[in-house]
């Protein structure tokens, strides 16, 4: 199980940590150990009935570096399936809790690691010291030539600007944290101590007593139309035109479609459908390649 606290307050501190068997120089990255973990330390939190459940990560290098592609692209088609939907179960108890859930993004947060972010209720960034080089947020999924599998492509475009949540992610673009668009987080910081006091802040003042179906994200039109929004519409049209067309890029569009017409469940079926499928084409497969066996 994960490390957790509790404050005074009811509130339970859950602390992302690496895999102890592949430590990998203290960096935290999603793989099945974490996914596991995490599973099993948020149902131990939630039968307690917390006030509110804070997520950060214990590396000082990275909030959580992205998903383990190694372990990934070493399953067959039906294991991804199931890795990912054991990731998407696991990410959901965020949600399904009842009680109100921040982020603490102190580091690096990429792919999967800002997916699970994501599915907090609310995000609160570190921003870097003088000191500090400026650390990289975003989904970079689609330089890879492959797509998010954990809803990035329905939560990005709820937070920021669907236009350039879009594209961002249909491009595998990253933000440094200093130019973070807007709307990604809820609340800035300029330290971590800070940072834990203004998630307990947040939490204080952004009560939530009944689970939820799924984390911000795109929404079916509530007339039940299996069109986009208007806004999501214009921001799809607008993409596709100021896009390249890749694999990639067409499975970004096409899970963003989908989850603003049907809704959560169906685009993240989407999104593995596509991810399955994009690892075995020859884009994907050179650059998969390259960046598993960078000195080859």
């Amino acid at each position: 199980m994960l490390p957790i606290e509790t404050t005074a307050d009811g509130i339970t501190i859950v602390s992302l940590t690496a895999n102890p068997s592949k430590l990998r120089g203290g960096v935290v990255v999603l793989d099945s150990w974490l996914i596991a973990e995490l599973a099993e330390t948020l149902d131990v939190v939630a039968a307690v009935n917390p006030s509110g459940v804070i997520l950060r990560s214990a590396s000082e290098r990275v909030f959580v570096a992205g998903a383990d592609l190694a372990e990934i692209d070493a399953l067959d088609d039906l294991a991804l399936h199931r890795y990912l939907e054991r990731g998407s179960d696991s990410f959901a108890r965020l949600h399904r809790i009842a009680c109100p859930t921040v982020a603490i993004i102190h580091r690096a947060a990429l792919g999967g690691g800002l997916e699970l972010a994501m599915h907090c209720d609310g995000i609160i960034g570190v921003l870097p010291s003088a000191s500090d080089k400026p650390w990289r947020i975003g989904l970079p999924e689609c330089s890879l030539g492959i797509c998010p599998g954990w809803g990035g492509t329905q939560m990005l475009p709820a937070r920021i600007d669907p236009f350039d949540a879009i594209v961002q992610t249909a491009t595998g673009r990253t933000n440094l944290v200093t130019e973070t668009p807007r709307g990604l987080f809820d609340h800035t910081c300029a330290s971590a101590p800070d940072a834990l006091d203004a998630a307990v802040a947040w939490i204080k003042s952004h009560p939530r007593t009944q689970s939820l179906d799924h984390p911000r994200a795109l929404l079916p039109r509530a007339s039940g139309s299996p069109a986009p929004s208007p806004e999501i519409a214009s921001a799809l049209a607008r993409a596709r035109a100021a896009l390249a067309s890749t694999p990639a890029s067409e499975a970004v569009l096409d899970c963003v479609a989908i989850g603003s017409a049907r809704g959560w469940s169906a685009a993240l079926a989407a999104e593995r459908a596509h991810l399955v499928s994009l690892r075995h084409t020859p884009q994907a497969r050179e650059k998969l390649t390259k960046f598993l066996n960078p000195t080859s």
